[in-house]
């Protein structure tokens, strides 16, 4: 699988813009929209094959939406229609007959999608939507546009994007509709990774219809881009968290589901002969546990990742027996989702009481089973494998402008039960040849690696760096990759994690200027998966003074999926010229941890805090009142009689808090100098 980074084209193209002659929508989502011109060819895709050609040149068959890799698809129902959502980064579409496309100097793309928060960015707004088009090494991404905030209504929409298709430098021929001699990796639709167009970072994205045509095939954008008001619902909760403990009776706006197919069973004293615990197991399949009174907020709000926290017996003898969440709403109109089979909790029968989490994203309040209450998942639990349970948290992502925007609702409890075992350091150093969990990646495309000798004339030492330069000259060699070996840091199943890196470069005068950075990495946010990228103000720039030196850097939620490069790795480096590191180290900073150990600390640079400002008013008896801000708590404000000849000593007078500010009030006799010193 070919995963291949590159600069974006950011047209900053509206999809909204005036009233055009014609059909306009919003147009129904279970018809092809009214704008559409019949004359135009088009080839489509749609899913369960519900849409039939309005005309002959119409093309569908050929076209399908690829899955697997890091463009992985699954099935979903929401807003009353079967859909596919986008758990990988990218959605990938392979046309058959892309070939079709090589005189079309635009393309025109319309896509039904659901109305949700994956329309925008992180804060709720639009962003652009990319197009990667070409072959390896030539590659283009034009911005199709972005879709307005009308779109987040909660319903299908119809959205139509224009992209250039533009010409390559080797040999003249489009981006889409041909493949030039000197193309790579999985090319049979006539681009990357078995496609023909792949739009870019669009995790959770729900899609029903995606089609290609000539310009002006769907209508206009203004024609297409309109979009049906959504239904009032009340506004998210200030809180984010429900739970129930069977343990001891107690519970917050949380309750057990008990009829039906998910009827429970209360049990006292079970557990080992030290912790004897009150805990209830399913009579059947399941069990539910539904929220009142809305504490968590409506069912008609968009869907958000959810946290479950589950402590549970793992009981001898059910060892190998397997329970999980399963079930959920994917919206108010009776769409389900499911959570895979292979991410349930399998028993070990270590006799003890456990404590695990899940993530789950996109999560409708409406719950299975459960109105007119609101839920998270539904839990299945394997036949014959009533496992007990003490207590359940159910936790929600906060997104956009909510005051807990961001904030684990459960930080203390972890997806993997072991994540705290887990190794914490890695270490390579090539000018010692030691490689502890930590070795070179595979060298090879865009990151093509040498290893040679470098550093000053007295220290010479072996080292890695990018091929820029010597390397196959359709790259252009600035990344660097290091793989983890023998699963030092743990498995790459566990949750993301806070990773440190040290890096030991060689600080060459001939580089002044240079940058280096960990730039892209997989990231583990609130249950999805994707590439993350740092920003480009961590780069450390070369100063040239000819000596070996240590840049230290910290990213969170990081996989050890890897860019790039496996079985394990962290984030690839971005490499602005030939800079050679020595040494690498990782150390991952674990969150269970109480102290928050960090492995590479003595790496760590020491920030030293700015002194706090000092203002100074004279009084009408001409003492001087001396002011700082009150922030600055361990700043005590000293006094000389000379600065040839020093002798700093606190002042008599009693610091006053009032505010936000210190003061102090004092009356020199003489010429006296004043400092603060922490």
């Amino acid at each position: 699988m070919i995963r291949q980074l590159f600069p974006l084209i950011a047209a900053m193209t509206t999809l909204l813009v005036v009233q055009a002659q014609g059909p306009q929508g919003p147009f129904p989502p279970d018809q092809w929209p009214g704008s559409i011109d019949k004359t135009k060819t088009v080839h489509y895709v749609s899913v369960g094959d519900v849409f039939v050609p309005p005309a002959d040149n119409w093309i569908t068959g050929n076209m399908s939406i690829l899955s697997g890799g890091d463009q992985v698809t699954t099935p979903i129902k929401i807003g009353g229609f079967d859909g596919l959502k986008a758990t990988g980064n990218y959605l990938n579409t392979a046309d058959n007959d892309y070939s079709s496309w090589a005189e079309e100097q635009e393309i025109d793309i319309l896509v039904q999608v659901y109305g949700d928060g994956a329309l925008f960015n992180a804060a709720g707004n639009p962003r652009n939507f990319p197009f990667l088009m070409g072959t390896l090494p030539e590659l283009a991404a034009p911005s199709g546009g972005q879709i307005p905030v009308e779109a987040r209504n909660r319903q299908w929409n119809w959205v139509l994007f224009r992209v250039p298709n533009g010409t390559r430098g080797s040999d003249g021929s489009r981006f889409v509709g041909s493949i030039p001699a000197n193309a790579q990796g999985a090319t049979a639709a006539g681009g990357v990774n078995g496609g023909t167009l792949r739009m870019e970072g669009v995790p959770n994205l729900i899609i029903r219809v995606i089609a290609f045509g000539q310009k002006g095939a769907f209508g206009e954008l203004e024609q297409v881009n309109q979009f049906a008001k959504a239904a009032e619902c009340p506004a998210e909760p200030d809180r984010n968290r429900a739970w129930l403990d069977i343990s001891k009776n107690q519970s917050d706006h949380m309750q057990l589901a008990d009829a039906g197919d998910q009827k429970v069973v209360f049990e006292d004293n079970v557990g080992p002969a030290n912790d004897k615990r009150r805990s209830v197991r399913p009579s059947g399949a399941y069990i539910n546990f539904p929220v009142t009174e809305n504490f968590l907020g409506t069912a008609c709000r968009d869907p958000r990742a959810v946290k479950v926290c589950v402590e549970f017996y793992d009981d001898p003898a059910l060892a190998g027996k397997s329970f999980g969440p399963e079930a959920y709403a994917t919206d108010d109109k009776g769409g389900i989702g499911f959570v895979a089979a292979n991410r349930r909790q399998t028993l070990k029968g270590t006799g003890r009481w456990i404590k695990r989490s899940w993530t789950v994203p996109a999560v409708s309040l409406f719950g299975v089973n459960v109105a007119p209450l609101t839920a998270g998942p539904r839990f299945f639990f394997e036949e014959g494998a009533p496992v007990a349970i003490s207590r359940f948290d159910l936790g929600i992502f906060r997104a956009g402008n909510h005051p807990l925007a961001g904030q684990d609702p459960l930080p203390e409890c972890f997806e993997d039960p072991d994540w705290c075992t887990y190794g914490t350091f890695a270490e390579m150093d090539l000018a010692t040849g030691k490689l502890d969990g930590l070795a070179p990646g595979n060298s090879g495309g865009d990151q093509e690696m040498i290893q040679e000798e470098g550093g000053p004339a007295t220290d010479r030492r072996n080292g890695i760096r990018p091929a820029r330069g010597d390397g196959s000259a359709q790259f252009q060699h600035i990344y660097l990759n290091f793989a983890i070996t023998d699963e030092k840091l743990g498995p790459t199943s566990q949750p993301g994690v806070k990773l440190a890196i040290c890096v030991t470069y060689y600080d060459d005068p001939n580089l002044i200027g240079a940058q280096f950075r960990p730039e892209v990495y997989i990231g583990d946010k609130g249950g999805v998966e994707g590439f993350a990228f740092t920003g480009g103000d961590i780069a450390v720039r070369l100063e040239g003074t000819d000596t070996w030196r240590d840049a230290y850097f910290e990213i969170n939620d990081v996989k050890f999926s890897g860019v790039n490069q496996g079985p394990q790795a962290a984030a690839r480096f971005y490499v602005s010229d030939k800079v050679i590191f020595s040494k690498v180290r990782y150390g991952v900073i674990r969150s269970c941890d109480p102290k928050r150990v960090n492995p590479l600390a003595a790496c760590k640079p020491v920030v030293i805090p700015p002194s706090p400002e000092i203002n100074v008013t004279r009084n009408a008896d001409g003492s001087l009142k001396i002011l700082w801000a009150a922030t600055a708590a361990d700043f005590a404000l000293e006094q000389s009689l000379s600065l040839t000849a020093p002798n700093w000593v606190g002042v008599a007078e009693v610091p006053v808090v009032a505010g936000d500010q210190v003061s102090v009030t004092v009356k020199p006799a003489g010429s006296t100098y004043y400092r603060l010193r922490k």
